[in-house]
């Protein structure tokens, strides 16, 4: 069971690796908020919703910053839908949105490492 949840921990990680270096690339680039991305977050958040579950596991699971992730990557979300819509609509992405990915994305990960 501890080997099936390593290989969902890589896949929540290639996620994560995907939604961050998508956005790397677009921040010294064009700034374009791509669909690459939201791939990226959709493997992250799956693979982190089955890490949530209690399987395999022989300690006690910290839900609250569970929750506090999952938050994070719910306003990622929003942040990468409304600047898509408006990117649509305009052509570029709003800067402050773009750059707020980012920060969310570096601030969920600074939460799953730092929170003991």
């Amino acid at each position: 069971m501890e080997t099936l949840r390593g290989i969902v921990l890589v896949i929540h990680l290639v996620g994560f690796a995907t939604l961050f270096g998508a956005w790397a690339v677009e921040a010294v680039g064009a700034r374009r908020i791509t669909r690459v991305m939201s791939y990226g977050l959709l493997i992250a958040g799956v693979a982190g919703l089955a890490l949530a579950a209690p399987w395999g596991t022989d300690h006690d699971m910290n839900y609250t910053k569970i929750a506090v992730k999952l938050v994070v990557l719910l306003a990622i979300g929003a942040f990468l839908g409304i600047g898509s819509a408006r990117q649509k609509r305009s052509g570029s992405a709003p800067a402050p949105l773009f750059w707020l990915i980012g920060l969310a994305t570096v601030a969920n990960v600074a939460v799953a490492v730092l929170w003991r």
